[in-house]
């Protein structure tokens, strides 16, 4: 059996980003630009004031109690139609572009109106001051944004200032997925469910809803009854699509088809074990020109192998270079024992005080308490070589909602 990180290795070595697409910038919020975006002007395009108030010459303004005659008032969207002399301003509004020879910004609290046309200058503090200068943001012809970057709010605003109206972005995965087991029911079935005659296919929700925070289009292909024929429909089913994952069906019992199935339609299998716990049976192959990864089938095991071997391959897909949330240490705060040598990955709850990680498990580890997972924010990693942890020593666990990435499987 390989280790995790040689099965994250194994399946993207087989996965590369997918073709690019143009969509309008109001549609590309959490897509990976797919080529360098070089600015076609400066930003700001002008000289502009940051500030309300008056654009004047700092020469004229040595002392407080300075009166200048005020030419004209622009508002942001107009522009000065005459520069400033000695003894002159402009009344200025926040974004509007500097009048010729003004070198700073009086704010208007700090300046008096006077009849006339004039004003008296009561705070010299900002003399020179308070201008945004052209190009202090962009220049002209220098790269805005790198090929690989992820856009997020900040990026598009960029992207909009520069006018790219239409970005290159890689064109998101469209994921196929399905079920398998007579005892799995969808929620049509209520009746039967509640009387316990069958168990509710929650993995179908929590795949999609796996899928769909990854960033990639979830295809349900239902679920496949323990039947030959049913299992391969499903399977051609998937035809088209970026990216196949099942859950169930990959174990060694008799009534478990889908690898037969797979492998009479041409399926090339790669793996289908992996020394962990939970998710020991996890399957990779390709089905045609379709990546296949196979989960198990109870719900906490599927959530952990899709975070540690399915969300890699989506990003990867969509053109992230980082692939893998980081780990953090932290301190354990109770005993843990640990059964066969696998690598194990717990359900905990890692909080951070003075600086410092604690984690505590949540609770029972079992593979089908689904509750462990909505009560975890990390997967605490346990090494195969490790039957025993005290309390108070230091192990690695993967933050479920880290925005930080690594390049390489950190476990």
């Amino acid at each position: 059996m390989l280790t995790p990180r040689e099965a994250a290795r194994a399946i993207l070595n087989d996965v590369t980003p997918l073709p690019t697409e143009h969509l309008p910038l109001g549609e590309c919020l959490d897509r990976v630009l797919a080529e360098d975006v070089i600015s076609p002007l400066d930003l700001p395009p002008w000289n502009n004031t940051a500030m309300d108030g008056y654009a004047a010459r700092k020469a004229d303004l040595a002392a407080p109690g300075a009166e200048l005659s005020v030419l004209e008032v622009v508002h942001a969207g107009r522009f000065p139609t005459r520069a400033v002399g000695p003894g002159e301003c402009t009344r200025i509004f926040t974004g509007a572009p500097m009048p010729e020879s003004a070198d700073g910004v009086i704010r208007q609290e700090d300046a008096t109106p006077l009849p006339g046309d004039r004003v008296r200058i009561d705070n010299v503090r900002d003399a020179g001051r308070n201008v945004r200068y052209r190009g202090e943001d962009i220049r002209r012809g220098n790269l805005v944004l790198s090929r690989g970057t992820a856009l997020g709010p900040a990026e598009l605003g960029v992207l909009a200032s520069v006018a790219a109206a239409d970005v290159p972005v890689y064109r998101r995965p469209r994921v196929a997925f399905m079920g398998s087991g007579d005892e799995i029911a969808e929620l049509d079935e209520r009746d039967a469910i509640l009387s316990g005659k069958k168990i509710a296919s929650s993995n179908s929700y929590t795949l999609s809803g796996l899928i769909t925070t990854a960033g990639a289009e979830p295809v349900n292909l239902g679920i496949a009854k323990d039947d030959p024929e049913d299992v391969r429909r499903k399977l051609t089913a998937a035809a088209g699509t970026d990216l196949l994952v099942t859950s169930a069906g990959v174990s060694v019992g008799e009534h478990d088809h889908l690898r037969s199935v797979f492998e009479e339609l041409g399926g090339i299998l790669a793996f289908w074990r992996i020394r962990m716990r939970p998710g020991a049976p996890v399957a990779f192959g390709h089905l045609g020109t379709v990546p296949w990864i196979g989960l198990p089938g109870n719900p906490v095991s599927t959530m952990v192998t899709f975070e540690l071997f399915v969300r890699p391959v989506i990003r990867r897909m969509l053109g992230h270079a980082l692939l893998f949330r980081r780990t953090v240490r932290a301190r354990v705060t109770e005993s843990i024992a640990i059964g066969p040598p696998l690598r194990h990955f717990l359900r905990a709850v890692v909080t951070e005080q003075n600086g410092e990680r604690s984690a505590r498990l949540t609770g029972p580890q079992g593979s089908g308490i689904l509750t462990s997972m909505v009560l975890a924010n990390a997967l605490l990693i346990v090494p195969e070589d490790r039957k025993q942890v005290e309390a108070g020593e230091v192990l690695e666990a993967i933050m479920l909602e880290d925005a930080v990435h690594v390049e390489d499987p950190p476990y």
